[in-house]
């Protein structure tokens, strides 16, 4: 079987079976992969779950620094989008990883689309912060735990009809005066709120 030929076979297999190839099954994959084609098959499994199978048995207990960007979302009533994720019971801003040889304005713009169904301009993208540190820390069920370097965007011009997938269990526009409690972004969502009072000023 060709490097083409293994590749297009994992690109077809479902989301589930990409995420229990062994480690064993990895290395017999990547060994004779070019790194155009290691970059292929890591966006095609996508970045983080891809770096957690290729370290094996470590793969939950390795803590992983990664790169995305998120997006406030604002309609004309000022509210913010914020989607309820399936993964666990908190609010949090649409938003993912970066892939590999991917910009943060592609990155949003894609998760974006994936996450809401709206799309977005590069040039309707407000860059507001890139925020890093101990704020950024996320602790996932399985026993993933994260530190993102995240790229936060301001997106108020977009179309399309809000829908979303099974990342999400439901996603609503909130005033920022009435946000829910449990939370996945807090430290984005302030951040904005402070740019936004400084403009008023």
């Amino acid at each position: 079987m060709s490097n083409k030929e293994v590749i297009d076979k994992i690109r077809n297999l479902s989301i589930q079976d990409q995420r229990n190839l062994s480690y064993e099954e990895l290395i017999k994959i990547i060994e004779p992969l070019s790194a155009d084609e290691i970059i292929e098959l890591s966006n095609i499994i996508g970045y983080p779950v891809f770096t957690r199978l290729c370290m094996g048995v470590l793969k939950h207990r390795f803590v992983l620094l990664q790169d995305g960007a998120a997006a406030i979302v604002v309609n004309d009533k000022g509210q913010i989008l914020l989607q309820s994720r399936a993964d666990r019971d908190k609010w949090g801003l649409p938003g993912g990883c970066q892939e590999l040889g991917e910009r943060f304005q592609d990155t949003i713009i894609r998760e974006i689309k994936e996450e809401t169904n709206l799309d977005v301009k590069e040039e309707d993208l407000e860059l507001i912060d890139i925020v890093s540190g101990s704020t950024r820390r996320n602790d996932y069920p399985n026993g993933d735990v994260v530190i993102n370097n995240t790229a936060l965007y301001c997106v108020r011009n977009y179309s399309g009809e809000l829908k979303w997938d099974n990342e999400s269990k439901n996603m609503k526009f909130f005033d920022l005066d009435n946000l829910p409690e449990n939370q996945n972004d807090p430290d984005l969502i302030e951040i904005y709120i402070n740019k936004l009072n400084k403009k008023i000023r």
